[in-house]
């Protein structure tokens, strides 16, 4: 995906004070989570980490079905496999990962990482200071330092024996566990913690930014051993090498069971376990789901297919909360900030739209060309609502943008966000996506800086702020009540005085309510008290969009009643256009060049209105740096002096 690696003023962004060139790292170059179906025969996985010439870690479970995890790292080589869920000694599996590459892996057919029809997870860990490295060695029966090439202090350190299962216990230290630092879990099962006097060194010994110690008896003489090193916190990324990526914690859930933990970032990735009782290893991601509704599951140290719970761990936007669980007791993280950070230089890299007829089946929908965070469905028949769907609040969670309607659950409409695309249901009672026969379209959205986020948020009654993950300001912001029917309200024009409600073709009004009277930053927008946006206890959504060089632009302009060029700096036209006006009423119009931004007829529908699409005008035309507005545009698209917003990519 075509990404950049400035922002602003470039000559600051990419030297450093000594004048040296600054090569910024983000984390969607050194980790991965890839879903795959198996084929029972050789196949490559693309997922644009490079092993073969960084180094690192590939680590395979099968979703669908009761296998072993599946480690194999550069350092031992391909076909060198280990299980997270055994004390088994390394094997040699010459059909299992076959190669690395420098966009990827390949496996060959072996049952535990391709069997034909099963589902897969694959988490990629490159070797990168500051976030992860391999580091192997041989025991010598007492003290051992190992130099590794983390660039910081270690955190979590996974410790195994290769050659035999005779002490073949992942060894599992973590900066959590009291001190001093001798205590330790095993990954491959779900005992509590324990103690052994110098097993990480003499007592109170932590490792360092260039060392880490061993003693027995994860360092037995003559034996084999790999470790995995993990940072804490130790920066690193982004534009300026300031930004966290990783970090490794603790926390304890109050006597409900609740606790919210802050990361200062979004989490794509997390590894906890229960420190003091016996329970087991649950690893999450947010491409199999992990949102505020749905929480699939794998066991680090079990064979189990994937599990599910529902809204017990919820991600937000500086990190994650947990509901009715494991009350009192002490748990222990490991949590991998969401990507990508990199702004996009590309709107095919962040929208598509796929014009589809439905099918009243199971249908996986492809081609988008990265996975979606965020989902527009809208009947061009005029039978059906229109309905967004998000990653974060779950699948089958829809919202209409025509009507005041609470959430909606519908499990047989969008059924799961894949790796470039959805599956959507039979959707027979609804119409909503997948009806027999009836045409839609769809626009898929990527969360991306300075493109767009997505924000969930439970309204607190009085004037407040909520964080988000866009890294620029947003221009508009389009919020809605979740767990009450309330209409939409549109934040527009960098007027923080004034909204819009999505749901009508209302002008836009004045109301301190809605936004505090305060514009949104970088990194938080405010609301007032206005039940719409801040109802206490109620829950919202918040889709939030940016102007992003080349890819995006959010504006306004004034009518002429003739034919307007509206300039928004892009180089091969907008691909979608979205329009109101705001100094009188209008409907919300919008258009894309799946359907048709052509020299003529241009089909457009109503995000307000249920009404079908309209093929037989010609209201907006191309322009190379963005839209062209028409003469024959009437007043609610251009009437002369009149204004309006607009939402335009490329």
């Amino acid at each position: 995906m075509p990404l950049q690696a400035t922002s602003g003023a470039a000559s600051q962004d990419a030297f450093g004070g000594n004048g040296v060139a600054v090569v910024p790292n983000y984390i969607e170059d050194v980790f991965s989570t890839f879903l795959y179906t198996g084929t029972g025969a050789t196949q490559t996985i693309t997922n644009n980490i490079d092993l073969s010439t960084k180094g690192g870690l590939t680590w395979i479970k099968g979703r669908s079905g009761a296998t072993g995890h599946r480690l194999t790292d550069t350092a031992r080589g391909v076909t060198k496999s280990l299980e997270s869920n055994s004390t088994a000694a390394e094997v040699t599996e010459s059909t299992g990962l076959t190669a690395f590459g420098t966009t990827g892996f390949t496996i060959g057919a072996d049952a535990d990482y391709n069997t034909s029809a099963a589902t897969y997870a694959s988490w990629t860990f490159r070797k990168q200071p500051n976030f992860f490295d391999v580091q192997t060695f041989t025991g010598n029966g007492t003290a051992k330092t190992i130099s590794h090439n983390l660039g910081s202090a270690p955190a979590c350190i996974f410790v195994k024996r290769l050659n035999s299962a005779t002490g073949g216990e992942w060894y599992v230290f973590h900066r959590s566990l009291a001190s001093p630092h001798n205590k330790y879990l095993w990954l491959n099962s779900s005992d509590a913690v324990a103690n052994y006097d110098n097993l990480w060194g003499p007592n109170g010994y932590l490792p360092t930014a260039t060392e880490f110690k061993v003693g027995e008896p994860n360092n037995l003489s003559g034996a084999t051993y790999v470790a995995y090193l993990f940072a804490h916190d130790a920066g690193g990324f982004g534009l300026t090498g300031t930004d966290n990526v990783i970090s490794c914690g603790s926390f304890t859930p109050d006597g409900s069971g609740n606790a919210t933990i802050n990361l200062g970032f979004e989490p794509q990735w997390l590894l906890m376990k229960n420190s003091t009782s016996s329970n087991d290893w649950f690893l999450f991601d947010t491409m199999r789901s992990f949102s505020l509704t749905s929480q699939r599951f794998l066991f680090a140290n079990r064979t189990d297919s994937e599990g599910n719970f529902s809204n017990l761990f919820a991600p937000t936007a500086t990190g994650f909360t947990v509901n009715a669980v494991w009350a009192n007791l002490p748990t222990i993280y490991i949590a991998i900030r969401r990507g990508p950070m990199k702004v996009p230089t590309t709107g095919t890299s962040v929208y598509n739209a796929i014009a589809r007829t439905g099918t009243g089946a199971v249908a996986q929908i492809t081609g988008v060309g990265f996975p979606p965070d965020f989902v527009h469905s809208q009947e061009r028949g005029g039978n059906a609502f229109s309905s967004l769907f998000d990653k974060l609040r779950g699948t089958g969670k829809h919202l209409y943008t025509q009507a005041t309607t609470a959430e909606l659950t519908r499990t047989t409409t969008l059924t799961s966000f894949n790796m470039d695309g959805i599956t959507v249901g039979a959707d027979a009672d609804n119409n909503i996506i997948n009806f027999t026969s009836l045409t839609y379209i769809n626009n898929f959205f990527r969360r991306a800086p300075s493109f767009m986020d997505v924000v969930c948020f439970t309204g607190t009654g009085s004037a407040t702020t909520f964080s988000h993950n866009l890294q620029a300001v947003p221009e508009l912001m389009l919020v809605r009540r979740r767990s009450t029917g309330n209409d939409w309200a549109v934040y527009a024009n960098n007027d923080n005085t004034d909204y819009l409600v999505l749901n009508t073709t209302a002008a836009t009004a004045d109301d301190n309510t809605y936004w505090n009277d305060t514009s949104p930053t970088s990194s938080v927008f405010s609301v007032g008290t206005n039940n719409a946006v801040n109802a206490s206890a109620s829950t919202y959504v918040a889709y939030l969009f940016a102007t992003c060089s080349g890819v995006s632009k959010v504006g306004s302009y004034t009518g002429t009643g003739t034919t307007k060029q509206i300039d928004c700096g892009f180089t091969a036209g907008a691909r979608f256009v979205l329009t109101k006006r705001t100094d009188s009423t209008g409907d919300w119009y919008f258009w894309d060049s799946t359907r048709g931004i052509v020299a003529g007829n241009d089909p457009y529908l109503l995000l307000n209105n249920l009404a079908a699409e309209v093929t037989n005008t010609d209201y907006i035309d191309t322009y190379s740096a963005g839209f062209e507005i028409s003469s024959t545009a009437p007043a609610a698209i251009n009437a002369n002096g009149g204004t309006y917003i607009f939402l335009a990519i490329a």
